[in-house]
């Protein structure tokens, strides 16, 4: 019986002007005007770490780890792996290899439905990954199961579309399509710089009722 790998057709990279834009922005402070699009809040980063790219989503099932390497071979510079484990288990499909071959590919992070192993062999190989903790059970390229890449997956009960912008950072990970995307971070990064105002009225020990962003100071 032969295994089933469903590989279908990666997304180009996102375009730099938006990885520059989302570089300066938090995914707090999209959370304060947006609901949808947010992962799981067990889903953690292995160190505090800031990353944005584009989406190549992994449905990985049980120990077979082929599909993740299938995965690696498809990576661009400045792409999120984002990993659905389809059985939901405790076992790690990411370990000190596969962020290695993550990080010679270029990849900006790797965000997984599920736990991880050889957490510091991670750490130092210094590839932000984003996690439900570890695991020392693993997968295999002896076990053949099956999988797909770049198909519509859940991860931490967001949808996640191949091809969405993925923003990651110490506080969560925020999924939406480009165009969305685009429109939130250019919102959120408004309302930052309107923030350094607020905390500077708020530093005076002003109530926040006071402030007024059109005063001038």
């Amino acid at each position: 019986m032969t295994t089933s790998y469903q590989v279908m057709d990666r997304h180009p990279p996102l375009a730099p002007d938006l990885v520059e834009l989302l570089s300066s922005v938090e995914t707090a402070t999209i959370g304060h005007v947006e609901y949808f699009g947010f992962v799981g809040r067990d889903i953690h980063p292995l160190f505090p770490a800031h990353a944005a790219g584009v989406a190549v989503t992994v449905a990985a099932p049980g120990r077979d780890g082929t599909i993740i390497y299938k995965a690696i071979d498809l990576l661009m510079p400045g792409d999120i792996l984002v990993i659905s484990r389809v059985d939901s288990d405790d076992i790690a499909c990411v370990g000190g290899g596969v962020a290695t071959a993550a990080k010679a590919k270029g990849a900006a992070g790797i965000v997984i439905d599920g736990p991880c192993t050889d957490a510091e062999e991670i750490i130092d190989v210094g590839l932000p990954v984003w996690c439900r903790g570890v695991s020392s059970k693993t997968t295999n390229r002896r076990t053949s199961i099956g999988g797909a890449l770049n198909i519509p997956i859940a991860c931490g009960g967001a949808a996640v579309l191949p091809g969405y912008a993925v923003l990651a950072d110490s506080t969560g990970v925020f999924v939406a399509d480009v165009a969305s995307m685009r429109k939130f971070a250019e919102a959120a990064r408004q309302r930052q710089l309107q923030s350094f105002a607020v905390r500077a009225h708020l530093a005076t020990g002003r109530s926040i009722f006071e402030f007024n962003p059109e005063a001038k100071s």
